[in-house]
């Protein structure tokens, strides 16, 4: 027996490249295929978000007057149609079968289109937490009550989901005039297609504005002006958003510091009272905070506490 030569195996191991560069081959063609099809999938999904349901064709160029489509086809921004895109004509029945056909898309004009406006509701959704805290009531409010639950010596009692859940309702009571107001002078004209995105952000957004200027202190203002290297506007109206929020933050903050002062002294005097009375007792042993408890909770009752909170924090809106 004659083990096989060195040029034999040689011969052998390149016999089995055509084998091995076939499977490179189809790999590489599955890979093209799989690469065009999502291609052409983002091609059908994405104009259809965008444009409302328009019909694409090519890969879309800018150009001053819309967009020129290398496929064939034109998108004119100030129609917002779609024209000159081979085809058969059957989107529009009732035109003639020239070879191509003309799409309406709403929503890149002055009137939104159902997906810009889902888009809009699905963003500010997201912004709510952060826009609810800082540009509304609801901040101040709660930071009352929940100095309200601990001056009266509570812990849990209410539990914080029910100082969010009155904190929340009592800011839509106190907001409704300005959130009305904005409906009507942005949004709603925005939707009509009466104002552009700019004009109704503009005019929206003044109500909200005022609501701010209106409780926001000069002190807060001048504060936030002089740590960001700015001078002060002559006008309150010219403040920019981005000094306006965060003063008017702090102001919030610095009222309910205030009231929840005002409301933590009777219930002081009401421990302290009882401090005394268990130190002439020889009562030492006893803590202080459970016999004055019920003396808080009876007073707070008989006086209507919560009504009074609340009724203060309303008018300290005007």
């Amino acid at each position: 027996m004659t083990a096989p030569s060195r040029g034999a195996g040689t011969t052998g191991a390149g016999a089995s490249l055509p084998g091995r560069t076939g499977r490179v081959v189809r790999a590489r063609r599955l890979l093209g295929l799989l690469a065009a099809t999502l291609v052409a999938s983002a091609a059908l999904l994405l104009p259809g978000l965008v444009l409302d349901g328009a019909v694409a064709a090519g890969t879309p160029v800018a150009t001053d007057a819309g967009l020129a489509l290398q496929g064939g086809g034109e998108f004119d921004w100030s129609t917002g149609t779609l024209s000159g895109v081979p085809g058969t004509g059957g989107i529009n029945p009732g035109a003639a079968n020239d070879g191509s056909v003309s799409v309406d898309v709403t929503g890149l004009t002055r009137k939104p289109s159902e997906s810009v406006a889902l888009f809009v509701a699905l963003t500010l959704l997201s912004l709510a937490p952060a826009i609810v805290l800082t540009t509304t009531s609801f901040t101040k409010i709660l930071v009352v009550l929940g100095l309200t639950r601990n001056a009266l010596g509570l812990q849990q009692t209410p539990p914080n989901q029910v100082l969010a859940g009155l904190a929340l309702f009592l800011s839509l009571f106190i907001m409704a005039p300005v959130l009305s107001q904005m409906n009507e002078t942005g949004v709603q004209p925005y939707m009509n297609g009466d104002l552009t995105a700019q004009q109704a952000w503009d005019t929206g957004i003044e109500p909200l504005r005022t609501f701010m200027l209106d409780n926001t202190e000069d002190e807060e203002l001048a504060t936030l002006t002089r740590v960001a290297g700015r001078e002060l506007p002559s006008e309150r109206a010219d403040v920019p958003l981005t000094t306006l929020i965060p003063a008017f933050v702090l102001s919030e903050l610095k009222d309910a510091f205030i009231i929840g002062f005002i409301i933590f002294i009777p219930f002081l005097v009401i421990d302290l009272v009882v401090s005394g009375a268990l130190m002439a007792l020889g009562m030492m042993m006893m803590p202080p905070v459970m016999v004055s408890l019920p003396f808080k909770l009876l007073l707070f009752v008989l006086v209507d506490g919560w009504a009074l909170i609340i009724t203060a924090l309303v008018q300290s809106y005007g």
